[in-house]
């Protein structure tokens, strides 16, 4: 029959627990980087382009930085120098996002609702806890996204090479003017961005355009208040006439009562 004493590297003896537990302790640490995806966008020009960086060293500027944070690029590539980049976010290894106040560089579960970034309200007034990453740039993320701050002193080719024409124009009737620098007499409506469809052209509403019509509507609005506050006076007015009647009117019939008794008792 076989011994009920177990070996040094059995699970069951206290030198496997303890490697069990290192074990699991390693599986626990972020991985080291053995390539990261570098998802760069250029407000400017419209482009997106995506780079992998294999080397650490190229990267080591970024780590412990947050996001929204400004770093130059000179690190990456000679293509680079003279570029810098804000980070955006990112996601880590298992796709989940970063968010923007989590000052950690690992994961948190947090419980969202509507109005919160990294997610969407399902129905309305639910609420889900769900994982988020920090935004503090480490070495376990397998994306990160970096937008073009200020330009270097070469082309990217994907990037700043080109110019990619924008699908929709601005509804706003302050950013369309911002964007043709148009005077404030100007008909904003002449210079809306139109888009060509298969049977017609589609223009959007412009929001908050001035109009006769709109400040017909905010004057009659505007005399609504006023007539209604000069109603409310006039109510409140009458109000405290009438109780200042009332009170005397009152104190009048309790003197008599009291003259009244003092006539019987006599």
């Amino acid at each position: 029959f076989g011994s009920s004493r177990v070996g040094p590297g059995h699970p069951g003896s206290r030198l496997g627990r303890q490697s069990l537990h290192l074990c699991s302790h390693c599986a626990r640490r972020p991985a080291l980087v053995g390539g990261m995806k570098l998802n760069l966008s250029n407000p400017t020009t419209g482009m997106q382009k995506i780079v992998e960086i294999d080397d650490d060293k190229k990267l080591l500027p970024f780590f412990d930085k947050r996001m929204a944070t400004e770093v130059a690029g000179d690190t990456l590539g000679e293509e680079f120098k003279g570029y810098v980049f804000r980070i955006g976010g990112g996601n880590d290894k298992q796709g989940f996002p970063m968010k923007q106040g989590i000052l950690c560089n690992h994961r948190v579960k947090l419980l969202f609702k509507k109005g919160m970034s990294c997610f969407r309200e399902r129905r309305k007034g639910c609420r889900k806890r769900k994982s988020v990453r920090g935004c503090v740039v480490g070495p376990d993320l397998a994306v990160m996204h970096l937008v073009v701050a200020k330009k270097g002193e070469q082309e990217i080719p994907g990037l700043t090479d080109d110019q990619r024409a924008r699908r929709l124009g601005p509804k706003r009737a302050s950013h369309i003017r911002k964007l043709f620098g148009l005077e404030k007499q100007d008909d904003v409506r002449k210079f809306v961005v139109r888009r060509e469809t298969a049977k017609k052209k589609k223009a959007p509403k412009i929001q908050r355009l001035v109009t006769p019509a709109m400040l017909q509507r905010k004057r009659y609005y505007r005399s609504q208040v006023r007539k209604r506050m000069v109603l409310g006076k006039k109510l409140k007015e009458e109000y405290t006439k009438r109780l200042s009647e009332f009170r005397q009117e009152q104190k009048e019939a309790r003197a008599a009562e009291v003259a009244k008794k003092k006539r019987d008792t006599k």
